[in-house]
């Protein structure tokens, strides 16, 4: 029996050094040189596929769309950006609660942007503009990217608001850094359940694209849900837990009903992938928006139980 403890404590700790070294600072900053030139070539290539289609050298299915147009090409490094913001999104969980809920918003604030990339190639411009439904879901989501690029501004700045409030007031040490052991063991976790599902939802989306025989009953999957609709019931999860696990540290009402906001906000922005057109923009809108005013209520509770 003490040879297996012993066994699990090391693997607990090789799973630690590994995730510590994953999320250090030095690894972000050559991830983040990896990816841009992962996006750049990925980019280049992107354009030569679309070129040799237009040119009528090869002959490929393109039932997404995506070898239509070369402003199309923007697409694919974009979803490296999204791949760069997921690893952000994991690299700040045990750092700040607050920003790691911001990096949500950013992801499903650039998930709308390469959107707009993919549709513009779809645009109408020689009839009635607002008679045309891909020219109105295109200004919804222009529109939409502009409110939601505002409202993260203001989030951040309530969130810097916030993280100066908190280290006016004395906390805890021990159960501080119980929470954030606790927290860095979810996001050792969720390093290679990212990684498997986005493999997964990958290699999904080829076999359909290319291989499979579709019906009305079975269309293709929305390139633009791949892997993100997963990726935010992941998160409702996570959310779930991190209110739980925080509990024991902390029994101040704000903090319960912050984090119980950032759930339903993180809840609505999933709802987003079952809709369309302006009811995906004002969910995502009002996801947004939701984290926006739940933080700025509970740094006014803050300030107030600080001065009582």
């Amino acid at each position: 029996m003490g040879a297996i403890n012993r066994k699990k404590l090391a693997a607990l700790r090789t799973l630690w050094s590994l995730q510590d070294n994953f999320l250090s600072e030095s690894v972000r900053s050559i991830i983040e040189k990896v990816i841009v030139r992962i996006a750049i070539g990925a980019f280049a290539i992107h354009l030569l596929l679309i070129f040799l289609v237009d040119w009528n050298l090869i002959a490929v299915e393109d039932p997404s769309g995506l070898l239509k147009d070369p402003i199309v090409a923007i697409y694919t490094p974009f979803s490296f950006i999204l791949v760069y913001e997921v690893y952000l999104l994991v690299y700040y969980l045990p750092k700040s609660i607050s920003k790691y809920v911001g990096k949500q918003y950013e992801i499903i604030t650039l998930i709308i942007i390469r959107r707009i990339f993919k549709d513009i190639a779809k645009l109408d411009l020689h009839s009635d503009w607002f008679s045309v439904k891909g020219n109105l879901w295109f200004t919804y989501d222009i529109i939409a990217a502009v409110i939601l690029f505002f409202l993260i501004l203001i989030f951040y700045r309530l969130n810097d608001a916030k993280e100066s409030l908190a280290k006016r007031q004395n906390q805890p040490l021990s159960s501080i850094s119980r929470f954030i052991w606790t927290k860095k063991l979810i996001a050792a976790g969720l390093v290679p359940l990212f990684l498997v599902l986005a493999i997964y939802n990958l290699t999904q989306w080829i076999y359909e694209n290319n291989f499979a025989v579709r019906s009305t009953q079975n269309p293709l999957q929305d390139i633009n849900s791949i892997f993100f609709d997963d990726f935010f019931t992941i998160l409702i999860l996570v959310d779930v837990l991190l209110l739980l696990i925080s509990l024991p540290h902390t029994h101040e009402f704000s903090k319960v009903i912050r984090n119980s906001g950032f759930i339903i906000s993180t809840i609505l922005i999933k709802f987003t992938f079952g809709v369309d057109g302006l009811l995906d923009v004002l969910l995502t809108i009002g996801a947004v928006l939701i984290g926006v005013v739940i933080l700025a209520i509970h740094n006014e509770y803050e300030k107030l139980t600080h001065e009582v």
